[in-house]
């Protein structure tokens, strides 16, 4: 088949969205078919289209369906389509209304659709490998990672907040990893790592660089007040890193409801707890990582490869 995926921000980016499209071409492409990508369709030939983001996407799923009423189209619902855009905007509710079939990323999804295209969705987990060469953990630092872009929705700065709270002894030191979106976000993140010896900004890092900074760090914090399905948990996971997350519906159905290292959405005090937790108490971080075990199956390449693989089977009959 002739595959066209829809992007919101260019392929090659370090944005979710991009590393996304991209992992999913080269799996499609590995199972034979021809995969175009592109931040918008306009009118090129393809058997079969695959939109990330149903509002921002809208326009593009919106001219393909009337120019092909009959042929494939691939919806995949991201954080701000399932937790903001779906209630608010007809253009997120019209494309999957169009969509022959829907993807989620993580096994909540389903609650907040319609019940009348709820029977299109299909999860697919998004896969992740670790580094092929990992760096020891340092000694001297207790480190913990940040992986997220400086957006309002990521709640950027809550680990660098809690770090404020820790008690003088502590080692814990934050590397955060991630590009700042808007001006403000530079500021914050500049002044933060000027007065605050506990955090340091490493600004935009390519994804293999992301990678290894997280699999070396001893925890990794993820404080997003929505997700659709994170691809830094996958990355924990597969790394091995005990995360602590925000307690949201996207983490919850990637971790379940009973995973110990959740803590309230901007709640500071609460992740400042968990942090000294984990940097004083062994048994807390062992039972961070049992948590994380049962789930690593659901994040390897053969899992995503497997999903795809019934999903274009699906489309292709029809």
């Amino acid at each position: 088949m002739n595959v066209f995926i829809v992007t919101p921000e260019s392929a090659g980016g370090t944005s979710g969205n991009s590393i996304t499209a991209m992992r999913w071409a080269g799996i499609i492409r590995a199972l034979g078919n021809e995969v175009t990508l592109g931040t918008e369709w306009q009118n090129q030939e393809c058997d079969v289209l695959i939109a990330l983001h149903a509002r921002r996407s809208y326009s593009s799923v919106e001219r393909f369906r009337s120019s092909y009423p009959n042929r494939a189209m691939i919806v995949a619902l991201t954080g701000t389509d399932l937790y903001h855009d779906l209630q608010v905007t007809d253009e997120a509710r019209r494309s999957l209304a169009l969509a022959t079939r829907i993807v989620g990323l993580q096994n909540l999804a389903s609650a907040e659709l319609d019940e009348d295209v709820r029977g299109k969705l299909r999860i697919i987990y998004q896969s992740a490998q670790p580094p092929s060469q990992r760096e020891t953990p340092r000694d001297d630092y207790f480190e913990i990672s940040v992986l997220a872009h400086l957006r309002d929705v990521k709640d950027p700065m809550r680990a660098a907040l809690a770090s404020r709270a820790l008690p003088p002894r502590s080692r814990i030191r934050i590397l955060h990893a991630g590009r700042a979106i808007e001006a403000k976000w530079e500021q914050l993140a500049v002044e933060e790592s000027r007065m605050n010896p506990r955090y340091h900004w490493l600004g935009e890092q390519p994804h293999d660089e992301a990678i290894r900074l997280l699999a070396r760090s001893r925890v990794t914090v993820l404080s997003s007040l929505m997700e659709g399905g994170s691809s830094a948990i996958a990355e924990a996971v597969v790394c091995g890193v005990p995360i602590l997350c925000s307690k949201i519906p996207g983490n919850i159905g990637m971790l379940g409801p009973d995973f110990p290292g959740y803590f309230q959405v901007e709640q500071t005090g609460q992740l400042a707890e968990l942090l000294t937790r984990a940097e004083t108490d062994p048994v807390f971080l062992r039972s961070l990582k049992s948590a994380m075990e049962p789930f690593l199956f659901q994040f390897t390449p053969e899992q995503e490869r497997e999903s795809w693989i019934r999903l274009l089977g699906e489309t292709n009959a029809g």
